[in-house]
Protein backbone atom coordinates (compact mmCIF):
# COMPACT_ATOMS: atom_id res chain seq x y z
CA UNK A 1 0.00 0.00 0.00
CA UNK A 2 1.71 3.22 -1.23
CA UNK A 3 1.81 5.61 2.08
CA UNK A 4 0.02 9.37 2.53
CA UNK A 5 1.27 11.75 0.14
CA UNK A 6 3.10 14.32 2.81
CA UNK A 7 0.98 18.35 3.13
CA UNK A 8 1.86 20.46 5.54
CA UNK A 9 0.01 23.68 7.21
CA UNK A 10 1.60 26.58 8.54
CA UNK A 11 0.49 28.53 11.53
CA UNK A 12 1.76 32.33 11.58
CA UNK A 13 0.52 35.80 11.66
CA UNK A 14 3.52 36.98 9.67
CA UNK A 15 2.78 36.83 6.20
CA UNK A 16 6.19 37.21 4.70
CA UNK A 17 7.16 33.99 6.49
CA UNK A 18 4.21 32.40 5.34
CA UNK A 19 4.77 32.88 2.05
CA UNK A 20 8.29 32.23 2.19
CA UNK A 21 8.01 28.60 3.20
CA UNK A 22 5.32 27.49 1.08
CA UNK A 23 7.16 28.70 -1.62
CA UNK A 24 10.25 26.91 -0.67
CA UNK A 25 8.20 23.17 0.67
CA UNK A 26 7.05 23.51 -2.98
CA UNK A 27 9.37 24.25 -5.15
CA UNK A 28 12.59 22.44 -3.26
CA UNK A 29 10.44 19.30 -2.15
CA UNK A 30 7.18 19.20 -3.95
CA UNK A 31 5.03 19.14 -0.38
CA UNK A 32 1.78 20.67 -0.55
CA UNK A 33 1.29 23.50 2.00
CA UNK A 34 -1.56 25.27 3.04
CA UNK A 35 -1.07 28.60 5.35
CA UNK A 36 -3.40 30.06 8.41
CA UNK A 37 -2.62 33.70 9.19
CA UNK A 38 -4.49 32.94 13.10
CA UNK A 39 -4.89 30.09 15.22
CA UNK A 40 -8.92 30.30 14.71
CA UNK A 41 -8.26 30.52 10.56
CA UNK A 42 -6.37 27.48 11.67
CA UNK A 43 -8.85 25.65 13.48
CA UNK A 44 -11.62 26.06 10.37
CA UNK A 45 -8.84 24.50 7.87
CA UNK A 46 -8.21 21.14 10.48
CA UNK A 47 -12.18 21.27 10.27
CA UNK A 48 -12.33 20.16 6.59
CA UNK A 49 -9.11 18.42 5.80
CA UNK A 50 -5.98 16.76 7.71
CA UNK A 51 -2.26 17.57 7.46
CA UNK A 52 0.96 15.53 8.28
CA UNK A 53 2.41 17.53 10.22
CA UNK A 54 1.19 21.27 11.64
CA UNK A 55 3.64 23.88 12.33
CA UNK A 56 2.64 26.72 14.74
CA UNK A 57 4.06 29.56 15.72
CA UNK A 58 3.66 30.65 19.54
CA UNK A 59 3.23 34.14 19.80
CA UNK A 60 -0.19 35.56 17.41
CA UNK A 61 -2.67 37.65 18.44
CA UNK A 62 -6.09 36.02 19.94
CA UNK A 63 -5.27 32.74 20.63
CA UNK A 64 -1.28 31.83 21.20
CA UNK A 65 0.29 28.79 19.79
CA UNK A 66 0.06 27.05 22.69
CA UNK A 67 -3.83 27.24 23.39
CA UNK A 68 -4.37 26.19 20.07
CA UNK A 69 -1.97 23.30 20.92
CA UNK A 70 -4.04 22.72 23.70
CA UNK A 71 -7.15 22.85 22.01
CA UNK A 72 -5.97 20.32 18.70
CA UNK A 73 -4.97 17.96 21.92
CA UNK A 74 -7.79 17.79 23.75
CA UNK A 75 -9.80 17.04 20.74
CA UNK A 76 -8.22 14.36 19.80
CA UNK A 77 -5.72 15.28 17.09
CA UNK A 78 -2.46 13.52 16.77
CA UNK A 79 -0.96 15.20 14.04
CA UNK A 80 2.74 16.00 14.87
CA UNK A 81 2.82 19.52 16.34
CA UNK A 82 6.17 21.69 15.36
CA UNK A 83 6.04 24.53 18.02
CA UNK A 84 7.83 27.75 17.18
CA UNK A 85 9.85 29.64 19.89
CA UNK A 86 10.87 33.28 18.98
CA UNK A 87 10.00 34.43 22.48
CA UNK A 88 9.28 33.41 25.96
CA UNK A 89 12.91 31.20 26.19
CA UNK A 90 12.74 27.89 28.38
CA UNK A 91 9.12 28.42 29.70
CA UNK A 92 7.23 28.09 26.58
CA UNK A 93 9.61 25.89 25.44
CA UNK A 94 8.37 23.24 28.28
CA UNK A 95 4.99 23.98 27.91
CA UNK A 96 5.02 23.08 24.31
CA UNK A 97 6.68 19.97 25.40
CA UNK A 98 3.97 19.34 28.21
CA UNK A 99 1.02 20.27 26.02
CA UNK A 100 1.93 17.62 23.26
CA UNK A 101 4.32 19.31 20.86
CA UNK A 102 6.41 16.88 19.01
CA UNK A 103 9.41 19.33 18.52
CA UNK A 104 10.52 23.13 19.52
CA UNK A 105 12.11 24.81 16.99
CA UNK A 106 13.45 28.65 17.43
CA UNK A 107 12.33 31.09 15.32
CA UNK A 108 14.46 33.83 14.05
CA UNK A 109 17.19 31.58 11.90
CA UNK A 110 18.30 32.50 8.94
CA UNK A 111 15.85 31.55 6.23
CA UNK A 112 18.02 28.67 4.87
CA UNK A 113 19.03 27.18 8.10
CA UNK A 114 15.23 27.54 9.47
CA UNK A 115 14.11 25.49 6.22
CA UNK A 116 16.71 22.63 6.00
CA UNK A 117 15.94 22.10 10.25
CA UNK A 118 11.68 22.40 9.31
CA UNK A 119 12.23 20.58 6.09
CA UNK A 120 13.80 17.46 8.13
CA UNK A 121 11.83 17.46 10.97
CA UNK A 122 8.36 17.37 8.89
CA UNK A 123 9.85 14.32 7.33
CA UNK A 124 11.56 12.69 10.21
CA UNK A 125 7.82 13.80 12.12
CA UNK A 126 5.34 12.72 9.04
CA UNK A 127 7.50 8.95 9.18
CA UNK A 128 6.67 8.49 12.98
CA UNK A 129 3.26 9.99 12.88
CA UNK A 130 2.14 7.00 15.10
CA UNK A 131 4.75 6.79 17.30
CA UNK A 132 4.26 8.80 20.90
CA UNK A 133 6.52 10.71 21.90
CA UNK A 134 8.76 8.57 24.73
CA UNK A 135 10.24 9.93 28.12
CA UNK A 136 13.75 8.96 26.23
CA UNK A 137 12.62 11.19 23.43
CA UNK A 138 11.18 13.72 25.29
CA UNK A 139 15.06 13.69 27.70
CA UNK A 140 16.61 14.30 24.10
CA UNK A 141 14.63 17.34 23.06
CA UNK A 142 14.93 18.69 26.67
CA UNK A 143 18.45 18.07 26.22
CA UNK A 144 18.86 19.96 22.77
CA UNK A 145 16.48 22.81 23.60
CA UNK A 146 19.17 23.45 26.81
CA UNK A 147 22.21 22.83 24.95
CA UNK A 148 20.65 25.66 22.43
CA UNK A 149 19.27 27.92 24.88
CA UNK A 150 21.48 31.66 25.84
CA UNK A 151 20.21 31.24 29.48
CA UNK A 152 21.80 29.79 31.73
CA UNK A 153 20.21 25.88 32.04
CA UNK A 154 20.85 22.85 33.45
CA UNK A 155 18.40 19.75 33.60
CA UNK A 156 17.57 17.25 36.17
CA UNK A 157 16.52 13.89 35.07
CA UNK A 158 13.71 11.48 37.03
CA UNK A 159 16.38 10.42 39.43
CA UNK A 160 18.34 13.65 40.10
CA UNK A 161 21.04 13.09 37.85
CA UNK A 162 22.29 16.33 35.71
CA UNK A 163 21.63 15.55 31.64
CA UNK A 164 22.35 18.88 30.70
CA UNK A 165 24.76 21.58 31.59
CA UNK A 166 25.01 24.19 28.36
CA UNK A 167 27.31 26.64 27.68
CA UNK A 168 25.91 29.62 29.84
CA UNK A 169 25.96 28.15 32.50
CA UNK A 170 29.14 26.70 32.41
CA UNK A 171 30.50 30.51 31.74
CA UNK A 172 28.79 31.30 35.42
CA UNK A 173 29.77 28.56 37.30
CA UNK A 174 33.21 27.94 35.71
CA UNK A 175 31.70 24.27 35.60
CA UNK A 176 32.75 22.54 32.22
CA UNK A 177 29.78 20.14 31.15
CA UNK A 178 32.39 17.26 31.04
CA UNK A 179 32.66 17.44 34.45
CA UNK A 180 28.96 17.51 36.10
CA UNK A 181 26.94 15.44 33.38
CA UNK A 182 25.90 12.36 34.89
CA UNK A 183 26.61 13.33 38.44
CA UNK A 184 23.62 13.36 41.53
CA UNK A 185 23.41 12.99 44.90
CA UNK A 186 23.64 17.54 44.74
CA UNK A 187 27.02 17.73 43.28
CA UNK A 188 25.53 19.86 41.29
CA UNK A 189 24.73 22.09 43.54
CA UNK A 190 28.35 23.01 45.01
CA UNK A 191 29.27 25.59 42.21
CA UNK A 192 26.42 27.64 43.48
CA UNK A 193 26.50 27.65 47.47
CA UNK A 194 29.73 25.82 48.05
CA UNK A 195 28.01 22.64 49.57
CA UNK A 196 25.27 20.39 48.47
CA UNK A 197 22.00 21.71 48.92
CA UNK A 198 18.78 21.59 46.88
CA UNK A 199 18.25 23.62 44.38
CA UNK A 200 14.92 24.65 42.96
CA UNK A 201 14.64 21.93 40.21
CA UNK A 202 14.73 19.20 43.24
CA UNK A 203 12.34 21.25 44.93
CA UNK A 204 9.40 21.72 42.28
CA UNK A 205 6.88 19.43 43.87
CA UNK A 206 7.32 20.67 47.30
CA UNK A 207 5.15 23.34 49.08
CA UNK A 208 6.11 26.73 49.45
CA UNK A 209 6.67 26.22 53.14
CA UNK A 210 9.57 23.48 52.29
CA UNK A 211 11.44 25.60 50.17
CA UNK A 212 11.03 28.37 51.93
CA UNK A 213 12.75 26.37 54.62
CA UNK A 214 15.57 25.52 52.61
CA UNK A 215 15.77 29.43 52.74
CA UNK A 216 14.42 30.47 49.06
CA UNK A 217 12.32 33.41 49.12
CA UNK A 218 9.59 32.64 47.22
CA UNK A 219 8.16 34.56 44.28
CA UNK A 220 6.13 33.04 42.37
CA UNK A 221 4.46 29.29 41.29
CA UNK A 222 2.78 29.09 37.98
CA UNK A 223 -0.36 25.79 37.96
CA UNK A 224 1.82 23.45 36.13
CA UNK A 225 3.99 25.76 35.02
CA UNK A 226 7.39 27.63 36.69
CA UNK A 227 8.68 28.08 40.03
CA UNK A 228 10.57 31.38 40.44
CA UNK A 229 12.71 31.96 43.80
CA UNK A 230 15.47 34.34 44.81
CA UNK A 231 18.42 32.56 46.72
CA UNK A 232 21.68 33.72 48.99
CA UNK A 233 24.66 31.40 47.57
CA UNK A 234 28.63 31.22 47.49
CA UNK A 235 31.31 31.46 44.79
CA UNK A 236 33.89 29.12 45.09
CA UNK A 237 36.04 32.22 45.53
CA UNK A 238 34.12 32.55 48.88
CA UNK A 239 32.40 35.30 48.33
CA UNK A 240 28.42 35.83 48.22
CA UNK A 241 26.37 36.28 45.40
CA UNK A 242 22.25 36.20 44.84
CA UNK A 243 20.83 33.57 42.32
CA UNK A 244 17.73 34.37 40.46
CA UNK A 245 16.13 30.15 39.90
CA UNK A 246 13.30 29.07 37.95
CA UNK A 247 12.18 25.63 37.66
CA UNK A 248 9.79 23.71 35.50
CA UNK A 249 8.81 20.16 35.28
CA UNK A 250 8.77 18.22 31.90
CA UNK A 251 6.37 15.45 30.80
CA UNK A 252 6.19 12.82 28.52
CA UNK A 253 2.82 11.72 26.23
CA UNK A 254 2.15 9.61 28.83
CA UNK A 255 2.02 12.08 31.65
CA UNK A 256 4.82 10.57 33.15
CA UNK A 257 7.51 12.93 34.80
CA UNK A 258 10.81 12.97 32.84
CA UNK A 259 12.86 15.75 33.91
CA UNK A 260 12.99 19.13 35.64
CA UNK A 261 14.27 21.99 33.93
CA UNK A 262 16.57 24.95 35.69
CA UNK A 263 17.45 28.44 35.23
CA UNK A 264 19.70 30.22 37.10
CA UNK A 265 21.22 33.77 36.90
CA UNK A 266 23.51 35.99 39.36
CA UNK A 267 21.26 38.89 40.59
CA UNK A 268 23.26 40.30 43.12
CA UNK A 269 23.64 43.74 41.41
CA UNK A 270 20.16 44.51 41.35
CA UNK A 271 19.26 42.48 45.29
CA UNK A 272 21.79 43.19 46.77
CA UNK A 273 22.09 42.19 50.39
CA UNK A 274 18.80 41.10 50.74
CA UNK A 275 17.80 39.25 54.31
CA UNK A 276 16.72 36.18 54.56
CA UNK A 277 14.01 35.04 57.06
CA UNK A 278 10.41 33.72 57.06
CA UNK A 279 9.07 37.42 56.81
CA UNK A 280 10.17 37.09 53.21
CA UNK A 281 7.99 35.63 50.55
CA UNK A 282 5.43 36.62 47.82
CA UNK A 283 3.75 38.51 49.99
CA UNK A 284 0.04 36.43 49.90
CA UNK A 285 -1.23 35.62 53.20
CA UNK A 286 1.31 37.79 55.42
CA UNK A 287 -0.93 40.17 56.43
CA UNK A 288 0.93 42.77 54.74
CA UNK A 289 -1.35 43.58 51.98
CA UNK A 290 -4.02 45.44 54.03
CA UNK A 291 -5.53 48.63 52.35
CA UNK A 292 -5.07 51.47 54.88
CA UNK A 293 -8.58 52.28 57.00
CA UNK A 294 -10.21 55.75 55.44
CA UNK A 295 -8.91 58.51 57.10
CA UNK A 296 -10.61 60.33 60.08
CA UNK A 297 -11.13 64.04 59.36
CA UNK A 298 -7.80 65.55 61.04
CA UNK A 299 -8.90 68.33 63.86
CA UNK A 300 -7.43 71.39 64.58
CA UNK A 301 -5.78 71.39 68.04
CA UNK A 302 -3.86 74.38 69.96
CA UNK A 303 -0.53 73.38 68.01
CA UNK A 304 -2.64 73.83 64.72
CA UNK A 305 -4.12 77.05 65.20
CA UNK A 306 -0.61 78.93 66.80
CA UNK A 307 1.85 77.26 64.05
CA UNK A 308 -0.73 76.97 61.09
CA UNK A 309 0.52 73.47 60.35
CA UNK A 310 -0.17 70.03 61.46
CA UNK A 311 2.36 68.70 64.42
CA UNK A 312 5.58 66.45 63.79
CA UNK A 313 3.52 62.63 62.45
CA UNK A 314 3.71 60.56 65.50
CA UNK A 315 2.86 57.02 63.61
CA UNK A 316 5.03 57.99 61.22
CA UNK A 317 8.11 58.53 63.29
CA UNK A 318 7.46 55.45 64.80
CA UNK A 319 6.56 53.63 61.76
CA UNK A 320 10.32 54.32 60.16
CA UNK A 321 12.17 53.82 63.60
CA UNK A 322 10.96 50.37 63.49
CA UNK A 323 11.67 49.53 60.30
CA UNK A 324 14.82 51.28 60.19
CA UNK A 325 15.99 50.35 63.29
CA UNK A 326 14.36 47.02 64.04
CA UNK A 327 13.70 45.61 60.96
CA UNK A 328 9.94 45.22 62.06
CA UNK A 329 8.15 45.44 58.76
CA UNK A 330 4.82 44.39 59.68
CA UNK A 331 4.58 46.63 62.55
CA UNK A 332 5.89 49.59 61.15
CA UNK A 333 3.28 49.16 58.46
CA UNK A 334 0.38 48.94 60.79
CA UNK A 335 2.09 52.58 62.31
CA UNK A 336 1.92 54.14 58.95
CA UNK A 337 -1.73 52.34 58.25
CA UNK A 338 -2.68 54.73 61.90
CA UNK A 339 -0.97 57.73 60.16
CA UNK A 340 -2.64 57.69 56.99
CA UNK A 341 -6.03 56.66 58.70
CA UNK A 342 -5.40 60.30 60.05
CA UNK A 343 -4.39 61.83 57.04
CA UNK A 344 -3.94 60.07 53.76
CA UNK A 345 -2.16 62.55 51.40
CA UNK A 346 1.38 62.18 52.84
CA UNK A 347 3.07 61.09 50.46
CA UNK A 348 6.37 60.00 52.44
CA UNK A 349 4.53 58.00 54.43
CA UNK A 350 3.28 56.01 51.00
CA UNK A 351 6.46 55.69 50.30
CA UNK A 352 8.11 54.04 53.24
CA UNK A 353 4.84 52.02 53.76
CA UNK A 354 6.28 50.64 50.17
CA UNK A 355 9.29 49.93 50.98
CA UNK A 356 8.25 47.64 53.79
CA UNK A 357 6.11 45.99 51.64
CA UNK A 358 8.81 45.67 49.40
CA UNK A 359 11.29 43.97 52.10
CA UNK A 360 7.87 41.66 52.91
CA UNK A 361 8.51 40.56 49.33
CA UNK A 362 5.03 41.65 48.57
CA UNK A 363 6.19 43.34 45.28
CA UNK A 364 2.45 43.97 44.06
CA UNK A 365 1.66 45.67 47.13
CA UNK A 366 4.79 47.39 46.98
CA UNK A 367 4.16 49.15 43.80
CA UNK A 368 0.81 50.34 44.51
CA UNK A 369 2.27 52.27 47.83
CA UNK A 370 4.61 53.88 45.75
CA UNK A 371 3.27 54.85 42.92
CA UNK A 372 0.96 56.68 45.26
CA UNK A 373 4.00 58.24 46.64
CA UNK A 374 4.73 59.57 43.04
CA UNK A 375 1.36 60.51 42.25
CA UNK A 376 0.94 62.92 45.10
CA UNK A 377 4.79 64.69 44.67
CA UNK A 378 5.44 63.95 41.37
CA UNK A 379 8.75 65.66 41.38
CA UNK A 380 10.34 63.77 44.59
CA UNK A 381 13.44 62.26 43.26
CA UNK A 382 13.00 59.92 46.68
CA UNK A 383 9.88 58.70 45.26
CA UNK A 384 10.88 58.23 41.92
CA UNK A 385 14.29 56.44 42.44
CA UNK A 386 12.13 54.02 44.94
CA UNK A 387 10.26 53.51 42.14
CA UNK A 388 12.42 52.78 40.21
CA UNK A 389 14.27 50.38 41.83
CA UNK A 390 11.19 48.37 42.82
CA UNK A 391 10.56 48.16 39.12
CA UNK A 392 13.93 46.77 38.23
CA UNK A 393 13.20 44.39 40.79
CA UNK A 394 10.06 43.42 39.51
CA UNK A 395 11.31 43.00 35.84
CA UNK A 396 14.83 41.07 37.10
CA UNK A 397 12.79 38.26 39.01
CA UNK A 398 9.82 37.88 36.07
CA UNK A 399 12.07 38.23 33.35
CA UNK A 400 9.78 41.29 32.34
CA UNK A 401 10.98 43.98 29.59
CA UNK A 402 8.09 46.31 30.61
CA UNK A 403 9.35 46.28 34.02
CA UNK A 404 12.58 47.00 33.08
CA UNK A 405 12.03 49.60 30.12
CA UNK A 406 9.68 51.30 33.48
CA UNK A 407 12.17 51.22 35.49
CA UNK A 408 14.84 53.21 32.97
CA UNK A 409 12.18 55.82 32.86
CA UNK A 410 12.37 56.09 36.47
CA UNK A 411 16.20 56.30 36.52
CA UNK A 412 16.16 58.99 33.68
CA UNK A 413 14.24 61.43 35.69
CA UNK A 414 16.41 60.81 38.39
CA UNK A 415 19.64 61.67 35.87
CA UNK A 416 17.74 64.92 34.76
CA UNK A 417 16.32 65.90 38.75
CA UNK A 418 19.97 65.04 40.41
CA UNK A 419 22.31 64.79 37.65
CA UNK A 420 25.02 64.01 39.77
CA UNK A 421 23.50 60.79 41.32
CA UNK A 422 25.85 57.93 41.16
CA UNK A 423 23.82 55.52 42.18
CA UNK A 424 20.86 56.28 39.18
CA UNK A 425 23.15 56.06 36.29
CA UNK A 426 24.54 52.69 37.79
CA UNK A 427 20.39 51.52 38.23
CA UNK A 428 20.55 52.28 34.08
CA UNK A 429 23.67 50.53 33.52
CA UNK A 430 21.93 47.32 35.22
CA UNK A 431 19.02 47.75 33.69
CA UNK A 432 20.24 47.81 30.40
CA UNK A 433 22.55 45.23 30.71
CA UNK A 434 19.47 42.82 31.88
CA UNK A 435 17.95 44.09 28.34
CA UNK A 436 21.37 42.85 26.73
CA UNK A 437 22.41 46.36 25.22
CA UNK A 438 26.19 46.02 26.73
CA UNK A 439 27.49 48.53 25.30
CA UNK A 440 24.85 51.06 26.39
CA UNK A 441 25.14 49.84 29.77
CA UNK A 442 29.06 50.24 29.78
CA UNK A 443 28.15 54.42 29.22
CA UNK A 444 26.35 54.26 32.35
CA UNK A 445 28.33 52.36 33.98
CA UNK A 446 31.39 54.66 33.15
CA UNK A 447 29.10 57.73 34.45
CA UNK A 448 28.74 56.26 37.77
CA UNK A 449 32.65 55.54 38.13
CA UNK A 450 33.46 58.86 36.88
CA UNK A 451 30.93 60.69 39.14
CA UNK A 452 32.31 58.96 42.23
CA UNK A 453 35.66 59.55 41.05
CA UNK A 454 35.80 63.00 41.01
CA UNK A 455 33.70 62.91 44.06
CA UNK A 456 30.77 64.73 42.78
CA UNK A 457 28.23 62.12 43.48
CA UNK A 458 24.74 63.92 45.05
CA UNK A 459 23.04 61.27 47.43
CA UNK A 460 19.07 61.29 47.21
CA UNK A 461 17.76 63.15 50.13
CA UNK A 462 15.59 60.57 52.28
CA UNK A 463 12.55 61.76 54.15
CA UNK A 464 12.78 59.25 57.26
CA UNK A 465 16.33 60.46 57.63
CA UNK A 466 14.97 63.42 59.64
CA UNK A 467 13.00 61.50 62.37
CA UNK A 468 15.45 59.08 62.83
Amino acid sequence: MKPPALSVLFVDDEVALLDMLKFMFERSMGIPVQTAKSAKEALEILGQKTFSVIVIDYDMPEMDGIELLKVLRRGGDTTPIIIFTGVGGEYIATQALNNGADFILKKGEEPQYLFRNLADLVKKLAAQRFVRRTSDSTLRLITDMINFSSEPCFALNEGGKVVAWNDSIEHLTGVPANTILGTGDGMYSVPFFGTRKKMLPNLIFETDEEIERQKYMIISRVHDGPIIAVIRGKKEDGNEWTLWMKAMPVFDDQGNFVASIGIVRDVSATFGDIPQNDSISGGAGRGADRTPPEPKKPGKGLFTKIFGKSPVPEHYRQGVILYVKGKKFKEAIEAFDKQLAIDNNLPYVWNDRGTCLRELGDYTNALKSISRAVELDPDNPEFIFNLGELLETMGVMNMNDKYIDSAIQSFKMIVHLVPDNASAWNHLGICYKEKGKTDESKQYFNRARDITLWKKDTPIVRKRDEFL
